[in-house]
């Protein structure tokens, strides 16, 4: 090599590594939209699962990535407009919580990736053609709710021997609510239960559905997945408490605010997961060819204070399987 070429090449390689080091420096981070059908507080353990999740994965938020969260503070019609306005802000994909919030997201975007984390059952709900080839931009995590509801059913009965009238609580304006109602009947009869049910579509309407609950003569209740009843998850709570009615659950939230009981797939772990799904698209992975996760373990939550002051007595045998107790 002669000398000037070997001077213009050790200069080129010289600039060259602070110009990369720039570029590394400076790369765009990822935006990560969340959208969200819960108030900010409902919604903090989530996505303190779904960070721990992606620093797991190598991304450092503020760094690689950046997180825009919308919350429709439990106000379903409020979904369509936030989640407009995240496509707006030029997210790179969007991290949808419930069913309506999925649905919300496909609305108004056939391009920005949606990794979803819901309750509900993403085929019925109209969300992806199949669990295994979800097609379109749409991935992510599904409980199965619907599923759950005679097991949540099963291990009320078991709770309380000789159990016979059980109110169920839904909001009549959910999905959630409408595949429930689809499969009431034989559900009843299967668990040989009369099941009645109190409606509320909004936080002003629990009182009222809960004084129902003489009426129906019910002896528990089980409040049917909705994201207006996580945001208001104290109130049902309290008013659980205030009539002397065991419940049951769909989420862990309302057992930590001292709600008996609780049996699901932990939605703090899918959001963890959720993570490898956001990792996977911004790596360049298309949503239609990523299968929809199904939940392989069930958590049973017994709030032991919560029973001594019912004055109940659980079963040595449920308490046996439960994952958590809280005393």
């Amino acid at each position: 090599m002669d000398r000037r070429r070997f001077l213009l090449t050790s200069v080129a390689g010289t600039l060259g590594w602070p110009l990369g080091g720039e570029a590394q420096q400076t790369a765009k981070p990822a935006r990560v939209g969340r959208l969200s059908a819960l108030s900010a507080d409902a919604d903090a353990p989530f996505m303190t699962a779904f960070r721990q999740g992606m620093r797991d994965l190598g991304w450092i938020e503020g760094q690689s990535f950046t997180l825009v969260s919308r919350f429709a503070e439990g106000k379903a019609d409020r979904l369509p407009q936030i989640a407009a306005r995240l496509v707006r802000d030029g997210v790179d994909v969007i991290v949808s919580g419930s069913s309506p919030a999925a649905l919300a997201a496909k609305d108004v975007t056939t391009r920005v990736p949606i990794v979803i984390v819901t309750t509900g059952h993403p085929i019925a709900d109209g969300i992806v053609a199949s669990l295994a080839h979800p097609g379109g931009n749409v991935t992510g995590l599904t409980a199965l709710g619907g599923v759950l509801t005679s097991k949540r059913l099963a291990v009320l009965k078991e709770a309380l021997p000789g159990l016979k009238h059980v109110a169920v609580l839904i909001n009549p304006a959910s999905s959630y609510a409408a595949a429930f109602l689809k499969e009431r009947d034989e559900i009843a009869r299967e668990l040989r239960l009369e099941l009645r049910v109190l409606s509320a579509h909004s936080s002003g309407e629990l009182p009222g559905a809960f004084g129902a609950l003489t009426r129906e003569r019910a002896e528990a209740i089980m409040v049917i997945s909705d994201p207006m009843f996580i945001t208001e998850r104290r109130t049902i709570v309290e008013l659980a408490e205030r009539h002397r009615t065991p419940a049951i659950y769909f989420d862990r939230a309302f057992v930590r605010a001292g709600g008996l009981m609780f049996y699901g797939a932990s939605l703090v772990e899918m959001y963890r997961r959720a993570a490898t799904y956001v990792d996977r698209v911004l790596k360049g992975a298309r949503p239609a060819d990523l299968p929809i996760e199904q939940p392989t373990t069930f958590e049973l939550v017994i709030n032991l204070k919560t029973a001594k002051a019912l004055g109940l007595t659980i079963p040595s045998s449920l308490m046996a399987r439960a994952d958590q107790v809280i005393e």
